[in-house]
């Protein structure tokens, strides 16, 4: 029964590893070929983002068993995942009426500059949510992964973000808005919770 349960686990974490990967070369893919613009790519990004959570728990229930998971069993993680959830669908609905306000009509420029502000806000709200379930976990190792795979992020978005701007002043690579940095940040967790698991054995929390 037990080796049962934990095939049926092991299975449910590399579907959740797959269907992560497909979507985001799925989105990549429809954004290249010109299918969908800029700014619907920017939304369905989202959705990888949050692949990830049941993801990392998937692999930590794994390894963990009934003993419990690294992943989302603390009351800091808990209050994170609330809070990614909060910010997500304030996002979403924010960058929803901006689409739409912009498409029907021609608001006037302060109307536009606030519109267009609060998607940025409900993005540093996930930042501030990764910044405050570092300061609030109380176990120092999953602290130390949390901090491990942020630092790891910021990396590659710092990384990506300097290559891509001295591609497009030599007139190489075609310009990208700015949010692309956070995009990119935010899949940079899913790469810092994979060296996590390679190098320490847990995913981590985020």
């Amino acid at each position: 029964m037990t080796g049962t349960k934990e095939k049926t686990t092991r299975r449910s974490a590399r579907f959740w590893a797959g269907l992560l990967l497909g979507t985001v070369g799925a989105i990549a893919g429809l954004a290249l070929s010109g299918a969908i613009d800029a700014d619907t790519a920017l939304v369905l990004m989202l959705v990888p983002v949050i692949q990830t959570i049941p993801l990392m728990r998937a692999a930590g229930r794994r390894r963990d068993g009934a003993a419990g998971s690294l992943c989302g069993k603390g009351e800091a993680q808990k209050r994170y995942t609330r809070r990614v959830a909060l910010f997500t669908a304030l996002y979403l609905l924010s960058f929803g009426v901006l689409t739409f306000a912009t498409a029907e009509s021609e608001p006037a420029f302060a109307l536009r500059s606030v519109l267009a502000v609060l998607p940025g806000l409900a993005v540093i709200g996930i930042f501030w949510a990764v910044g405050r379930l570092i300061l609030e976990e109380q176990d120092e190792f999953i602290r130390m992964l949390v901090v491990r795979q942020s630092l790891i992020a910021t990396g590659i978005a710092l990384s990506a973000a300097t290559v891509w701007g001295f591609l497009e002043a030599a007139d190489v690579a075609p310009h990208l808005d700015a949010y692309w940095v956070a995009v990119t940040w935010f899949l940079g967790l899913f790469v810092g919770a994979l060296s996590n698991r390679i190098e320490y054995g847990s995913w981590g929390a985020v």
